[in-house]
């Protein structure tokens, strides 16, 4: 659980995060429509080490990536037929159907469709679960209706900062759009639809807009290694500045068995909000009464030096520990109180449904 300022990168709803902690964060809902503008073009950059280029791996992927409408009576696209839709972006994982995107892209929808290609036609699609906490929806479509190239899922352990990354989407509800550039950093805490946080999400500066919600983040051998989520902005604009976040492939891989079953996937849960120490760690501001924390014996001022015996520098590396867990898990806090260290040994409860709720 922690802050960052981030912005909803979806076509319907560009939502604020503001200085999030982990019980106060809020999840901007609020609609934007905005107008179609032109395509960016798309780059042919050589990539050195694979001795290909953004085009090659373009015409190779770009048919397992999907335009989605989701019927919420939101946004500016229209279904045929009638009615509003929210849009975004989605792709292939499997042979059998099965479609990933953001969780903010079909949120409060009740109709969902994906189209192949700028000409495809749309395709009744089902919603088969979600994950908040993660950002993350599967759609399943009938696979006998498509002709299926599902992408390979890459690794987030092998990223360096100044990878190349390429992104494919639909923003602005412009199918088929491929921009690309670099992996900027790494191990960015952004903040998922119900206020907790997304721990080692990757930053670029591909270009993502809105739109581009849920279609994937690619490497230079095309494999996914996030799925395109928010982007920061200056001034309020929804314009792109070169500051994209992306949720890593590890939470991918980890939700989707889940998911595609139709089941909640269970995070594991601290209970506190905390934020920087002035000099170095975490200080813990409110706790949850009859959390985890809490029943440990962690108090509000404690400053969290360790968790599971890796030091914590600030607010990110706590959630960064949690997330890395599961519900049920037993781990050792290090905590500094009134001078002195002590250690609480805290098991993990289950994150509830939304920031602050019990």
């Amino acid at each position: 659980m922690s802050r960052l300022l981030s912005f909803i990168a979806g076509a319907a709803s560009v939502g604020v995060v503001v200085g999030v902690l982990a019980l106060a964060g809020a999840f901007g809902g609020d609609t934007t429509v905005v107008r179609a503008q032109a395509a960016p073009p798309a780059t042919t950059t050589p990539i050195a080490r694979s001795g290909t280029t953004v085009a090659a791996i373009y015409a190779r992927v770009a048919s397992g990536v999907v335009f989605v409408q989701a019927n919420s009576g939101r946004g500016q696209l229209a279904f045929p037929g009638g009615g509003r839709a929210a849009s975004g972006s989605g792709f292939v994982v499997d042979g059998e159907g099965h479609i990933v995107t953001n969780d903010h892209v079909v949120q409060g929808a009740t109709q969902y469709r994906v189209r192949f290609g700028v000409h495809g036609r749309p395709l009744v699609a089902k919603l088969l679960g979600t994950d908040p906490s993660a950002d993350l929806a599967v759609l399943k479509i009938d696979p006998k209706q498509a002709d299926l190239h599902p992408l390979q899922l890459g690794a987030s352990d092998r990223l360096r900062p100044g990878d190349l990354a390429i992104a494919i989407g639909s923003p602005f509800g412009l199918e088929g759009t491929v921009t690309s550039g670099i992996v900027s950093a790494l191990g960015r805490t952004i903040t998922a639809p119900n206020g907790f946080a997304i721990s080692n999400a990757i930053q670029t500066d591909a270009a993502i807009n809105p739109g581009n919600s849920g279609g994937p983040l690619l490497d230079a051998q095309g494999r996914v290694i996030g799925v395109n989520s928010q982007i920061q902005t200056n001034g309020g604009s929804n314009q792109n500045s070169g500051v994209g976040f992306a949720v890593p492939v590890d939470a991918i891989k980890r939700a989707l068995p889940a998911l595609e079953q139709g089941k909640s996937v269970r995070h594991a849960f601290l209970g506190v909000s905390t934020q920087a120490a002035a000099n170095g760690g975490a200080t813990v501001g409110d706790v949850v009464a009859g959390g985890p924390a809490a029943k440990a014996g962690l108090e509000r001022g404690d400053v969290i030096v360790s968790i599971g015996g890796a030091r914590v520098s600030g607010p990110d590396d706590v959630a960064a520990a949690v997330n890395a867990r599961k519900p049920g898990d037993k781990v050792a806090v290090l905590v500094e109180r009134g001078g002195d260290r002590r250690t609480l040994n805290v098991t993990l409860g289950a994150q509830p449904r939304r920031v602050g709720t019990p």
